[in-house]
């Protein structure tokens, strides 16, 4: 065990090569920081661009950040970069992100990533305890569930590894599939990944410290900052309901835990208390349960669980033995946001028997987090139905094969139904099970149908290049269109919506857009949207520098940000350095807030000149940042600008672009970087690669 401290970094990483058998330890390039931007910088330099998901060459980066493992708050995330399955028309690179333990435990043992490489020639897990790299042998743990997997190997290593699995559907290299970390934690279409390479699984334990270069007392005075920052579960800083502690309530909001209410299924049942201000004490604010499926939720709550060093815990511990006896599943079910509410979207009756939302939760997440099948944040599940709606599984299945499938028990809200066709998709049985677990546009190209026929239709929420929407005009505007065109994948940002949902009246959110980016026409009230702007688009600027940033430091999306917080005596301004200011503390590096998000458009950068030469590409606007048809219209055909809906005008949503493009560095006609911007982000190294394949002059 190495003597020397450790700020923040370990100094190092680990090589592992599953075709050889080699393992190595390389230095931390401290330049990149951490998570996605070492992830970029490795592919970079060391996998063709036109290396796809599933090939051998294939790598994958798991990184986390120089925050994780200090105790910094809320700062569990780990990223995971490789070529994603689920890109469209290519394999293109992306990153999945996940909480849990396995940062930290990551850290501990001595490493700031791990490169894994290579292709095994039969089933391993790999078994990391400080020092001591083990590929061992998995094939007796092959085919089994993630959860089974993960205890599997937790009995043959340590029971204090943390542990990530792939469940069946990464063995049958299905797009549509997981990783899952300590139970419920999961990284989003990189299961098959791992499957290619014959990697179950990867157990980690360790001793070594991490530490803080700052002293003690600063140490303190920074988190206590921090926790005053902090509000409920994404960054929602007002209550749900009218109370004497709050100026403002709302219904949206994620903060519910007030007196009154009670973690029902705790043993004894927990009252929730009125003093919510200690670390210890903030999982109260929130349960993620009862905002996904209701009230009733209370009454089968047992306690909240969560990710390494995060106080606000939004991962529910739901007990329900009535539908485990009823359908042979687990009492306990551990999940959240999308995990735990995607699966009411396989039925679009439940309007008529909403009582049952609760049971379809439980059924639906502990078997697809068992199988590892990812929703793509209900891409499967709308792409499942409007073919049912449509006729189309009628159309084009057998005879035999579709009246085998359980329609009858989706029309009739029946839970069972999911114990049928999630396996026939975890396992690509049939025409329906092969296909649907397939990348939507794949998916539609096997079956004849046009692309575009999805993209146009709102129901489907399908945006571009193989993914869905995620927080689009729904949630801010032209911002959110055009950030979902700013990665390979649906963005997985969310600086922007927890701003606009954070519960604040318009009239303080505007203040605090004056304070944070100069002006109070940087951001709308949902739904009452006004023309673009170039305050909307340098606040679009600094939200994907921080989504970078936050992915590079180890920091959860859903909680950073701290440009607002609960403190309605400052008129609920928060501290935008924040990030900056716990970097520092941590390494002794000194940064501000400007030096980090200069580091976040750097590695953004990174990414997307690595998808030119993916795609052969000089001109993105055209070739990668597309919108969906479905975006520019409404229901009611009610105008663009119009108070109460959120439908967009192609005019102003090409100006945003525009407006962006030019704001960043970029060409406004291409969306390529410039030759001066690219050296203004210490990106000089890839200029004479982009100039060589004819991508820029």
């Amino acid at each position: 065990m190495s003597e020397a401290k450790k700020y923040g970094w370990t100094g190092q990483g680990l090589r592992i090569n599953l075709t050889t058998g080699e393992i190595t330890k390389v230095p931390t390039q401290k330049d990149w920081i951490g998570g996605t931007a070492l992830g970029y910088k490795i592919f970079w330099d060391e996998v063709p661009p036109k290396t796809q998901a599933f090939d051998e060459a294939n790598k994958i980066v798991i990184a986390p950040g120089p925050l994780t493992g200090t105790g910094a708050v809320c700062s569990g995330r780990t990223s995971v970069t490789t070529m994603y399955p689920t890109t469209y028309p290519i394999h293109e690179i992306g990153s999945a992100h996940l909480g849990g333990d396995l940062g930290a435990k990551m850290k501990y043992a001595g490493y700031d990533f791990i490169v894994i490489e290579g292709k095994a020639k039969e089933p391993v897990y790999v078994y990391v305890n400080n020092d001591d790299v083990q590929i061992r042998k998995a094939n007796h743990i092959w085919g089994e569930g993630t959860r089974r997997a993960a205890a599997l190997i937790n009995q043959e290593t340590s029971p204090t590894a943390s542990v990530t699995v792939i469940g069946p559907a990464g063995e049958n290299l299905l797009p549509m599939s997981v990783i899952i970390n300590a139970k419920s934690h999961t990284g989003g279409g990189i299961g098959g990944v791992w499957g290619s390479k014959n990697l179950k699984g990867l157990a980690i334990d360790g001793d070594q410290p991490i530490h803080i270069a700052a002293d003690k007392e600063e140490w303190e005075k920074l988190v206590n900052r921090n926790k005053e920052l902090l509000g409920a579960l994404t960054q929602t800083v007002v209550s749900r309901y009218p109370h004497p502690l709050f100026e403002y309530h709302s219904l949206n909001s994620r903060w519910s835990g007030m007196p009154g209410k009670q973690w029902g299924a705790a043993n004894p049942p927990i009252n929730v208390p009125l003093d919510t201000r200690r670390l210890s004490k903030m999982a109260f604010r929130t349960n993620a349960g009862e905002f996904f499926l209701g009230d009733r939720e209370w009454a089968r709550h047992v306690r909240n669980n969560g990710c390494f060093a995060c106080p606000i815990r939004c991962y529910p511990v739901i007990k329900d033995t009535a539908t485990a006896a009823k359908y042979n599943v687990h009492p306990i079910t551990e999940q959240t946001c999308g995990g735990l509410l995607f699966p009411i979207f396989f039925y679009p009756n439940l309007k008529n028997h909403p009582e049952r939302n609760i049971e379809i939760a439980i059924v639906g997440s502990q078997l697809m987090d068992d199988l590892g099948l990812w929703c793509n944040y209900g891409q499967l599940q709308r792409d499942m139905i409007v073919m049912y709606q449509d006729g189309y599984w009628k159309k084009l299945l057998s005879k035999e094969e579709y009246d085998s499938l359980p329609w009858k028990k989706i029309d009739d809200v029946d839970a069972s139904a999911m114990q049928d066709f999630l396996p026939r998709i975890a396992y690509r049985k049939g025409e329906f099970g092969k296909w649907l677990g397939e990348t939507t546009p794949v998916m539609l190209d096997h079956f004849g149908i046009p692309v575009k026929t999805w993209s146009d239709d709102h129901r489907t929420l399908y945006w571009s290049n193989g993914h869905p929407k995620h927080h689009t005009n729904e949630d801010d505007g032209q911002l959110g269109c055009v950030l979902n065109c700013m990665w390979n994948r649906d963005p997985m940002a969310h600086a922007h919506v927890n701003f606009t949902r954070s519960g604040l009246p318009i009239k303080e959110m505007k203040h605090i857009a004056k304070v944070t980016w100069g002006d109070e026409s940087a951001v709308d009230q949902i739904g009452d949207y006004t023309p673009t702007n170039t305050y909307k688009m340098k606040r679009l600027q600094w939200v994907i520098a921080r989504t970078e940033l936050h992915n590079m430091l180890g920091l959860c999306s859903w909680m950073a940000p701290w440009e607002y917080c609960p403190d309605e005596k400052n008129q609920y301004v928060g501290d935008p350095n924040m990030e900056a200011k716990i970097f520092s503390a941590v390494t002794g590096v000194n940064k501000t807030g400007d030096d980090l998000d200069k580091d976040g458009i750097r590695a953004w950068m990174l990414q997307r000149v690595y998808t030119m030469r993916q795609l052969g590409s000089s001109n993105m606007r055209k070739d990668h940042d597309l919108v969906p048809g479905w975006i520019y219209t409404d229901p009611k055909d009610r105008k663009p600008f119009t108070k109460g809906t959120v439908r967009m005008d192609p005019d102003d949503i090409n100006k945003s672009f525009d407006i962006f493009f030019e704001q960043v560095g970029c060409d406004k006609e291409t969306g390529v970087p410039t030759t001066d911007t690219l050296k203004a982000y210490r990106l000089d190294f890839v200029i004479p690669v982009l100039q060589k394949e004819g991508l820029i002059k």
